[in-house]
């Protein structure tokens, strides 16, 4: 059957089960700042930092969640093995994520050629993020996963989680869908470089996971559509939840996630257009916010940050009312 129908079957399926007791749209408190791919977002020495796609990844920092500032570029050149991965790059890294473990930054990124199965993720670490003090140095270690043609998975789209002692990184686009391995949390490296990793969601257009755990489950967030179209984007994030975070993962019906199983978060609406690359934080406030990227056609389709507040429905699961745009 063709993959298109397949898909608007299982959106018109789980489209009906998407909440619609929120408001229909909510301020987001984060002021303009183009960006595609947001990272997690994490605090150092009183600021907020996020990363993004861009020649050297991109950094952005903030003192109160709400206004942001650019800051430095974490490699101020390209790196010489990237062309080993794929021969067209020229430093342009794509959906990066950040984690603290212990008294390091650990900040892995995509190398890939778009639309290729050529591709890796790789590491980079700092003793800080403030590009003021005097350990402050991005060090790079290369590839931690890659993949080729043949291969079930591409190595994109990292997503990193801190589970007690234990390092989780979900990843994935498109293929045979979104793969989990663990890590050494002491090198950031994988932790048992035999070790297959496992499939925990698939559809016809999946990326972008996120993993977070809350109250006992462990969520898998993943955007299913596609990006990087500005206004014409069909991005939509979508969640499953687990008791383990290997999975199954199911979605609110109790659909399987590998079987594009996912219940609607949040999708495209008026000038809020593509929704993607997803995380969790906390405001000032101690409220928990929802960032991700959106597109807006009102100003030629380009990507921007939203925050809009993160609920929790009285059965545990996520509700993100559709942000107000400029």
């Amino acid at each position: 059957m063709n993959a298109s129908i397949v898909r608007a079957a299982v959106l018109s399926i789980l489209c009906s089960a998407a909440r619609a007791d929120l408001p229909a749209q909510a301020p987001a408190p984060s002021k303009d700042i183009r960006l595609h791919d947001p990272s997690s977002i994490v605090t150092d020495a009183g600021e907020a930092w996020l990363f993004s796609t861009g020649v050297g990844i991109r950094s952005y920092r903030s003192t109160d969640l709400t206004h942001w500032k650019p800051g430095p570029l974490v490699f101020n050149r390209p790196l010489p093995w990237l062309k080993d991965i794929a021969p067209s790059q020229k430093g342009h890294l794509w959906a990066p994520d950040i984690i603290k473990a212990g008294k390091t930054y650990l900040l892995y990124y995509s190398v890939s050629a778009f639309g290729k199965q050529t591709s890796a993720i790789a590491l980079a670490t700092s003793p800080t993020l403030d590009p003021a003090a005097p350990t402050y140095s991005w060090r790079d270690h290369g590839i931690v996963i890659r993949s080729n043609p043949g291969d079930p998975y591409n190595a994109i789209d990292p997503s990193v989680m801190l589970d007690g002692d234990r390092l989780w990184m979900a990843f994935g686009s498109f293929w045979n869908g979104i793969f989990i391995v663990e890590l050494d949390p002491l090198t950031g490296k994988l932790k048992d470089p035999s070790s297959k990793p496992l499939a925990i969601a698939a559809a016809p257009e999946i990326e972008a996971p996120f993993l977070h755990k809350h109250r006992g489950f462990y969520y898998l967030f993943v955007n299913w559509g596609l990006c990087c179209r500005g206004a014409d984007s069909t991005y939509e994030i979508r969640v499953g939840r687990s008791k383990s975070v290997t999975g199954p993962y199911l979605d609110r019906e109790g659909n399987d996630l590998r079987q594009a199983g996912g219940t609607l978060v949040l999708a495209s609406r008026g000038s809020f257009v593509g929704p993607g690359h997803a995380s969790i934080f906390r405001d000032p406030d101690g409220r928990e916010r929802l960032a991700c990227h959106y597109y807006d056609p009102s100003r030629r389709g380009a990507s921007f940050l939203a925050t809009p507040h993160l609920h929790w429905s009285a059965d545990g699961w996520p509700e993100v009312p559709t942000p107000r745009t400029p």
